[in-house]
């Protein structure tokens, strides 16, 4: 997510998961985990308290759910997986200093987030400089992995960095599509947070929708540390759209939907996996039925590859729901997981000792069967696995409408 792109967190993980720290970090020199072999810690960065944090603590509780069932089938032989998860709040700041941290501790191989896309940016030449490998399950904004001139040359600009997490270059044009094709609503406001995330998302939204033939019949910016949208809201019931689309996240989004329609615009909000969490609804009132949202790929409880993944997430007694990153994120974790296996396999079942340059080089050809479907990587460190879904609301609930690829 999301530049986005996920409860506050005060207690420990119910019983049975492993204790996570969002201290400091701690340098282990890779020594012995007390069952005879080597620890490797695996770092998680998502926002584990404030607003998206709904969103942050399944990513996590997904991550140690991978770890955890690494460590009992012993994937990695003579290895154990730790994992220790830091709070970047969506900050960009605490996400470069959660970022030199986990450079910091020689122990950590593999770094799974963040959720947003601006917190991202901020972290990608800490980890690239220490080839130190950043596997995100959320981030969707094309530029971190083809450079910011995306839309005329791609140049990847750091190769640490991968994300399971298909980008907005398609998911923008996914929601265009449906919007314009099958919602059948040729006038659109458009509105952004002004973020990384929520303009990038919002552009390509806006330049599909045009090429569609659709009119976008006004833009607007709001500010996310706001939640009075009236005047917007205004602007949008005069300006005859019959949809708004909305780059940004749930906090904003859920409100934003329910002040528009409280103006007298009786129109649907849509926008992309930021605002794709029960939380929306919750915010965004009794008439939030016919709200759009797309993410990425299928619905994890229709996928048979899931299955095992949510049986164990439930078994696992995790207070929180692993939410729309849930199976990417336990994906993201787990190509590390199998980054390492590879390498420690090439050294004669031990870890170099330029252990982290040669994981990183490993990820580019990691390729498994996950709880998502196929994870492997593209040239650029992105997903090849392309799937996004459309999701209204029904019934007080997100409910899929459509699934597929964008076909341009």
């Amino acid at each position: 997510m999301r530049q986005r792109s996920l409860i506050a967190i005060t207690a420990a993980l119910a019983a049975g998961a492993l204790t996570l720290t969002a201290c400091g970090s701690r340098d282990s020199g890779d020594k012995s985990s007390g069952s005879g072999g080597t620890t490797v810690t695996i770092g998680v960065d998502a926002p584990l308290t404030g607003d998206l944090s709904a969103l942050g603590l399944g990513i996590k509780n997904s991550a140690d759910l991978a770890v955890k069932t690494a460590n009992k089938d012993k994937t990695v032989n003579g290895v154990t997986f730790k994992l220790v998860a830091k709070d970047d709040q969506a900050q960009a700041s605490s996400g470069q200093q959660n970022a030199s941290a986990f450079v910091a501790d020689k122990s950590v191989l593999g770094v799974v987030g963040p959720l947003n896309s601006s917190v991202a940016q901020s972290m990608q030449k800490v980890f690239d400089d220490a080839k130190l490998v950043e596997v995100s399950p959320a981030n969707t904004n094309p530029a971190l992995t083809q450079g910011d001139a995306w839309q005329t040359k791609k140049a990847r600009p750091f190769k640490s960095y991968f994300r399971t997490a298909t980008t907005d270059a398609i998911q923008g044009p996914f929601a265009a599509e449906y919007i314009y094709n099958t919602a059948k609503k040729k006038k659109v406001f458009v509105i952004d947070d002004k973020k990384t995330y929520g303009a990038g998302l919002a552009a390509t939204f806006t330049q599909e929708f045009k090429k569609l033939g659709g009119t976008v019949v006004g833009t607007q910016h709001i500010n996310p540390d706001t939640k009075d949208f009236s005047s917007v809201a205004t602007q949008v019931k005069n300006s005859g759209a019959e949809a708004v689309y909305y780059g940004g996240e749930y906090p904003q989004a859920g409100p934003l939907s329910k002040q528009i329609k409280a103006a007298g615009a009786n129109i649907p909000l849509a926008g992309g996996d930021g605002i794709f969490d029960p939380t929306f609804i919750k915010l965004a009132g009794a008439k939030a039925t016919g709200d759009l949202a797309t993410s990425v790929g299928a619905p994890v409880e229709t996928l048979p590859s899931a299955k095992k993944f949510v049986s164990d997430y439930k078994a696992g007694g995790y207070s929180e729901e692993y939410g729309a990153y849930g199976g990417y994120s336990y994906d993201s974790t787990w190509a590390i997981i199998q980054a390492v296996k590879k390498v420690v396999d090439d050294n004669n079942g031990k870890l170099p000792s330029d252990a982290r340059a040669k994981v990183t080089a490993a990820m580019q050809n990691v390729s498994f069967d996950g709880v998502t479907g196929k994870v492997s990587f593209d040239e650029f460190g992105d997903a090849t696995n392309k799937q996004l879904t459309v999701y209204a609301v029904k019934n007080g609930a997100w409910a899929a409408v459509k699934s597929g690829t964008f076909t341009g």
